[in-house]
């Protein structure tokens, strides 16, 4: 699974049609761009959570994400998009190293429109404020029906599967909050950004939290007595990393082409993504 691909697109369209250079977030470098299959590109954009309207810096992020698929389609690539809907709760506050305390976006959502904190209410919610964003897009001149929607609610079953999955294989382990995975499991883990795992001290950015084996460590199954679906570790929400590396292989597969988010979820979000996606898959 890839990182992402960020910044420059280069590449002009003649008779022989140059090679097209993508920046690697990962490499650091220009790449000339190679799909795993010949002219079908597989790509996934991390998209909102709906729990409110989307500011211009979120709408950015899907102009951006459009960008890379005019200039694919120009330079002859067929592409399959997938951009991810966030509809349940599981992130907490604004910082994503606060992501697995406090209230989520979505319960927020709910006590700012004054509405009881259920499951009913969170799906209402989510609707209301997807078809919000599905309008601001289109008015941004996005081709809508390309691209694929999936809500993380759709999917529980899926993320379950792969939360096993690593359990099984001896990257995950319980603990009070719910189950963890063991970033320790995975050699390769901070590569993505250059992070340095040494200097960053717990509780620098997060409270320190016991339960985990490490502070980089990570929910990928958050319990809650409340709300949410039942699980083999019982009730609760899959966390929030979790979400997108399921969705990726039931709608485009193990294996994708380019994978695009927010620059601030290099460092945490999509580290985890890669991390979980590779143990999982092998």
């Amino acid at each position: 699974m890839l990182s992402g691909f960020f910044a420059r697109l280069l590449g002009t369209h003649n008779t022989q049609t140059p090679p097209l250079f993508l920046y690697n977030t990962l490499s650091k470098s220009k790449e000339v761009f190679i799909p795993f299959q010949d002219k079908a590109v597989r790509m996934y954009n991390c998209g909102p959570t709906v729990y409110d309207r989307q500011h211009i810096g979120n709408l950015s992020a899907a102009v951006f994400a459009d960008t890379i698929r005019n200039v694919l389609e120009y330079n002859g690539f067929k592409v399959k998009q997938v951009i991810n809907i966030t509809d349940f709760g599981h992130l907490s506050g604004d910082n994503e190293g606060d992501a697995d305390s406090g209230d989520d976006r979505m319960t927020k959502g709910l006590k700012r429109e004054k509405k009881a904190i259920t499951m009913e209410n969170m799906r209402v919610l989510a609707t209301e404020y997807m078809d919000v964003y599905l309008a601001d897009i289109r008015s941004l001149n996005l081709p809508v029906d390309k691209i694929k929607f999936p809500r993380a609610s759709d999917f529980i079953p899926e993320q379950i599967a792969m939360i096993k999955t690593l359990e099984e294989k001896g990257y995950a382990y319980r603990g009070k909050g719910g189950v963890y995975f063991d970033t320790a499991r995975f050699p390769h883990y901070g590569a993505l950004g250059d992070i340095n795992l040494e200097g960053l001290r717990e509780g620098a950015r997060v409270a320190t939290d016991t339960d985990k084996h490490n502070p980089h460590d990570f929910l990928l199954w958050k319990s809650d007595k409340k709300l949410g679906w039942d699980s083999p570790w019982g009730m609760g929400f899959p966390g929030w990393h979790i979400e997108c590396s399921a969705m990726i292989r039931a709608t485009l597969g193990e294996q994708i082409d380019i994978h695009t988010g927010g620059i601030e979820h290099v460092a945490i979000h999509h580290n985890n993504e890669i991390a979980q996606s590779e143990c999982a898959t092998g």
